[in-house]
């Protein structure tokens, strides 16, 4: 099950529609106009059109199954006085007093840049449950880290 934002899945529905509506038709166009080019047992660019078609047709398969089994989760019916999905957490690194800021999602919607991680991440799966104050010790690939959450909030 992925749990999502309705802004998530809505994304998500939409990549879906422009795959099945202008990608597939592309990906036809192009096998297409590679078997009009003759002798198919020799000509690498009908197999590349035909690979990218699989390609395609698994992604849609995957965001298909994705979409399916989508939870969408309202922030707002959510308990903010512990760390969920969805909760925008504030940190501090006990050892260097360093902040952050990340925003626990689903896999779907993880995107570094944007401060939003996985919820399958180590770091989000140690802050699970947490409170403001209390302090995570998370095993990361570089080792252990206390992480103190000193917010946490859940926007729309």
């Amino acid at each position: 099950m992925a749990y999502m934002t309705q802004k998530g899945y809505d994304k998500l529905v939409a990549e879906l529609q422009h795959l099945e509506s202008v990608e597939r038709a592309a990906a036809s166009a192009a096998i297409a106009e590679a078997r009009d080019k003759g002798d198919l047992s020799e000509n690498a660019e009908y197999d590349a059109a035909k690979e990218h078609q699989a390609k395609l047709e698994g992604k849609i398969a995957q965001l298909k199954h994705t979409i399916f089994e989508a939870k969408i989760i309202d922030p707002r019916t959510v308990d903010s006085s512990v760390v969920q999905i969805l909760a925008t957490v504030g940190l501090k690194n006990v050892k260097n007093n360093m902040q952050m800021k990340y925003t626990i999602v689903s896999e779907t919607e993880a995107n570094l840049r944007e401060g939003k991680i996985s919820v399958a991440t180590p770091i989000a799966q140690g802050l699970l449950g947490k409170k403001v104050g209390d302090v995570a010790s998370i095993k990361v690939p570089q080792g252990m880290i206390e992480l103190e959450v000193t917010s946490i909030s859940y926007e729309d």
